[in-house]
């Protein structure tokens, strides 16, 4: 999708939850160095000391070895020892075997650890406060530090896998360069110690990834073990036996796949058949400036009729001030917008079986489906471009993914067709006017049908043609990889591109956006949908078409009837020549 967001590499930034339970801690290592030094009666505690230490160097994402505990337990060498096992033995303590022998091996703590010291930090806040805190100001430098656990309810932080993954070379990924997997990308020291091995992370923008995604599928032996997949190129990816099958490999109700955004998890079936578990759900939706909005005494667009009078009634060019921004780039962008805009009338790219809540995407494989550009949704749909053009900034032609959300978060349009996990670009930018001024609505109706909030984002698959042997442990990366916990952790550090309920549902998560709860307002309405974008073999190559006669369209060049009756043409050409 363009240009990536810059998102500082390195050390992670900790979520709240890990900061709050880092800083007690520290605390709670403070306050055992003040008891063994007021009275030599007071002996330390080597238990305590070696799990603080362990925690500590977790959150530091840092190995620990067993003679480092050892040395900070305070206690002579065998007694050292035999603490140690006992924290090992009572399953507060994770071994890690580091060579094949076994005789080498890492600590790690163990979620009963970090789940006992999360306990003890919410109780010691809870009684400090009750004892101290009743009576004082809450201004004051006396105040305990811990107060503000008790709001905290969230879930532990990710911890390690029991054994390492035996991925020679390390775990190789092939992902996109969105802010999300930016955010992976970022954490990649912290999943190295999680899942005991290297990770190496290779990100493109999303035309290139496709290509090297295909590429990489002639290769003889895969060069990546893990895939990102684009919701719409499932279909095509199963259908040419370049993923693995991953109901195979896992077992999918263990997932609680339940949990996840229904429309995500729907598209990344082919079948009847798994071929990627999300780890990245997003939506296209109409973002707009509540006090621009609210100045003019307009509400939130709920039609195409309403946006148009909005994106009319704050275009500004004299002021440098634009309607709206949207993809309007020749092919793939542009293809992608007039895709959807068919959607708000009702109107699917092919005829999809219709169903009481939109069109069902479940029965793809069976339907003998034809394209529906040369359709009088289709034509609304473009008459509807040609009456947004007219609100749109300079250049609009040329504008795709990062130059629409740029030109939104920089102020210069009103409002702006665009994926969620693209609001950091605002949201992080204490300069942006669109900065806590952001409101969220799906795509507006084109007249009776209901309105629908295209979904999108990623999933993680196995490339066909991978090692076998490492295929085990590759399941087992993807498990972790796409876990509530990663999903929670994921948007704590700045992505907005959570696939999970319950990740969502977290306070600390919610906090960090307005954008996540909307998202998990659409989709319990309904209102998130894959049917714009179905998951069929052809999806791609039809996009990328429709966007280059489009464009001729939108320049004048030729009239709308024209170009969907071409659009129509060459599509049905794409779907006669995959079925041969």
């Amino acid at each position: 999708m363009g240009q990536p967001i810059e998102i500082t590499s390195g050390n992670r930034m900790p979520s709240e939850t890990e900061s709050q339970l880092a800083a007690f801690i520290e605390y709670a290592d403070e306050f055992l160095s003040l008891m063994e030094t007021t009275h030599p009666l007071y002996v330390p505690s080597p238990h305590a000391r070696m799990s603080i230490e362990l925690l500590r160097r977790h959150f530091q994402a840092k190995r620990t070895q067993p003679s480092l505990l050892i040395e900070i337990s305070g206690v002579p060498y065998a007694t050292a020892t035999r603490r140690l096992n006992e924290l090992i033995a009572a399953g507060l303590i994770d071994k890690r075997e580091r060579t094949r022998s076994g005789r080498s091996f890492s600590l790690h703590p163990s979620d009963r650890l970090i789940d006992t010291w999360m306990q003890m930090m919410k109780g010691s806040a809870s009684l400090i406060s009750e004892a101290f805190d009743n009576d004082s100001d809450e201004n004051s430098t006396d105040r305990f530090f811990g107060s503000s656990y008790t709001k905290s309810r969230a879930a532990p932080p990710l911890s390690v896998l029991g054994k390492p993954l035996k991925l020679s070379g390390g775990l190789k990924t092939l992902i996109h360069s969105d802010p999300s997997f930016m955010v992976l990308n970022n954490l990649r020291r912290h999943f190295e110690v999680v899942l005991g091995c290297s990770v190496h992370n290779r990100h493109h923008s999303l035309d290139t990834l496709y290509d090297e995604i295909v590429k990489n599928a002639k290769r003889e032996r895969s060069a990546y073990d893990v895939v990102a997949i684009n919701l719409p190129w499932v279909g095509e990816l199963a259908e040419k036996g370049e993923l693995l099958a991953l109901d195979e490999l896992m077992d999918l109700e263990a997932l609680d796949t339940q949990d996840f955004h229904p429309a995500s998890w729907r598209a990344c079936h082919w079948k009847d058949r798994c071929y990627g578990i999300p780890i990245e759900t997003t939506s296209e939706v109409l973002m707009y400036r509540t006090d621009l909005l609210q100045d003019a005494g307009l509400l939130a667009p709920t039609t195409t009729r309403e946006l148009l009078l909005a994106a009319r009634a704050l275009h500004d060019p004299r002021n440098q001030q634009y309607g709206i921004a949207w993809n309007a780039a020749r092919g793939t962008p542009l293809g992608h917008t007039f895709i959807m805009a068919m959607a708000d009338f009702g109107q699917p790219v092919v005829d999809l079986p219709a169903t009481a809540t939109g069109f069902s995407i479940d029965d793809i494989p069976q339907h003998n489906y034809k394209p529906m550009f040369n359709t009088n949704a289709g034509l609304q749909a473009a008459k509807f471009l040609l009456e947004l053009i007219k609100y749109s900034p300079p250049g609009i032609l040329s504008m795709s993914w990062f130059e629409r959300i740029k030109a939104y978060s920089e102020g210069r349009c009103a409002l702006a067709f665009s994926y969620t996990q693209m609001t950091p670009y605002f949201e992080d930018d204490h300069s942006s006017p669109a900065r806590n001024n952001t409101g969220y609505v799906p795509h507006p109706s084109g007249g009776i049908a209901r309105p629908v909030s295209p979904v999108g984002g990623f999933v993680l698959g196995i490339p066909a043609n991978v090692n076998p042997k490492r295929v085990e442990d590759i399941v087992a990366a993807i498990e972790t990889l796409t876990s509530a916990r990663a999903q929670r952790l994921y948007v704590q550090n700045g992505s907005r591109g959570c696939s999970r309920y319950s990740a969502n549902e977290d306070p600390e998560v919610r906090e960090t956006s307005s954008v996540i709860e909307a998202i998990d307002e659409m989709s319990r309405r309904g209102a998130l949908q894959a049917w714009p974008r179905p998951p069929i073999p052809e999806i791609k190559t039809i996009t990328e078409m429709c966007g280059n006669v489009m464009h001729e369209m939108l320049r004048g060049l030729i009239t709308p009837e024209v170009a969907l009756e071409r659009a129509q043409q060459e599509a049905e050409v794409i779907i006669n020549n995959w079925k041969q």
